[in-house]
């Protein structure tokens, strides 16, 4: 019995390995021939290690997102499907057109980012419920987690996550990625860095609509969490390493690999490191603040 089941088992993750190559294949065809003729650098890994490496980490996040879930049919495969959009290509996607618009990012090409995102959230997360047994409803409990968070402490947890985000942002942004000469001089500021409160004061004087954005986007992520959370039938943690997973592993795979929109192979590295630690974080504080009602601040730490 446990041969036939593991059987079962290792034959459903295949099938859905290959699912996800071909929806994420397609998707990428909607961008070919629009990239910029740049040669980028190499890598950590070839393209052929990382789309394997990419594959089999979305594979079983994604069936870690569906088994975990108290949710089935319907319910699950629309919110996991705009969760899994949001978290992974609309909230990305939104900050390369504020970057990268006037670097290697033209305006035939942006749309079309958005497009590739659609085939793995709304073709292979739908047939990954059905495939997982969670396409049916089986008249069992499908309910909301009852979390019942009142209005006014929803305002004060929206306003840490907003302050976390940010802060995290900053904080990775300036101190990994902003250390990179290399990518100083891609985002156009050549030459030595500033010290971090000059740099901060400088910011907030030329661009602060930067800080507007990145607040939004922290509102984007939260809203891409609910579903997990408010669904899950695991504890706290699990809950928390799942959401933390969602928000910062595929959306970072990318920078492993050659890639003509970041061509320079250190620039990656770094936004890879910057990205991955800060939104893993993140994705570990709004489960925090959001898994359960909280009396007051200080109920946030036990006391």
């Amino acid at each position: 019995m446990k041969k036939i089941t593991l059987f079962g088992c290792s034959w459903r993750f295949l099938a859905l390995l290959i699912l996800f190559y071909v929806c994420y294949l397609g998707g990428a065809q909607t961008i070919s021939g629009k990239l910029p003729d740049i040669k980028p650098e190499p890598g950590l890994v070839s393209v052929g290690i990382g789309l394997l490496l990419g594959g089999i980490t979305n594979t079983i996040l994604v069936a870690a997102l569906v088994l975990s879930s108290r949710w089935r049919s319907l319910r699950l495969t629309l919110l996991l499907s705009m969760a899994y959009f949001g978290a992974v290509t609309f909230v990305m996607q939104i900050e390369t057109w504020y970057f990268l618009s006037d670097i290697t990012v033209n305006a035939e090409l942006m749309p079309y980012l958005f497009v590739m995102g659609l085939p793995v959230a709304f073709l292979f997360v739908p047939l990954s419920v059905w495939i997982l047994g969670k396409g049916r409803n089986l008249n069992m409990t499908t309910s909301v987690n009852t979390i019942a968070i009142p209005f006014r402490q929803w305002i004060w947890k929206l306003g840490l996550i907003a302050v976390a985000y940010v802060t995290l942002y900053w904080l990775a942004g300036y101190f990994i990625a902003w250390q990179n000469p290399e990518l100083r001089s891609f985002y156009g500021s050549p030459g030595a860095i500033t010290p971090f409160w000059e740099h901060t004061a400088n910011t907030l004087r030329t661009n602060p609509g930067l800080f507007l954005f990145q607040v939004m986007r922290a509102m984007i992520w939260t809203l891409c969490a609910l579903p997990v959370i408010f669904g899950s039938k695991l504890n706290a943690w699990w809950t928390a390493l799942l959401v933390a997973l969602l928000f910062s592993i595929p959306q970072n795979l990318g920078h492993i690999m050659e890639n003509s929109l970041i061509p320079g192979a250190s620039v990656r590295l770094s936004h890879f490191i910057e990205t991955a630690s800060s939104t893993f974080i993140f994705g570990l504080i709004v489960v925090w603040l959001l898994h359960r009602k909280h009396e007051s601040v200080k109920d946030l730490f036990g006391s």
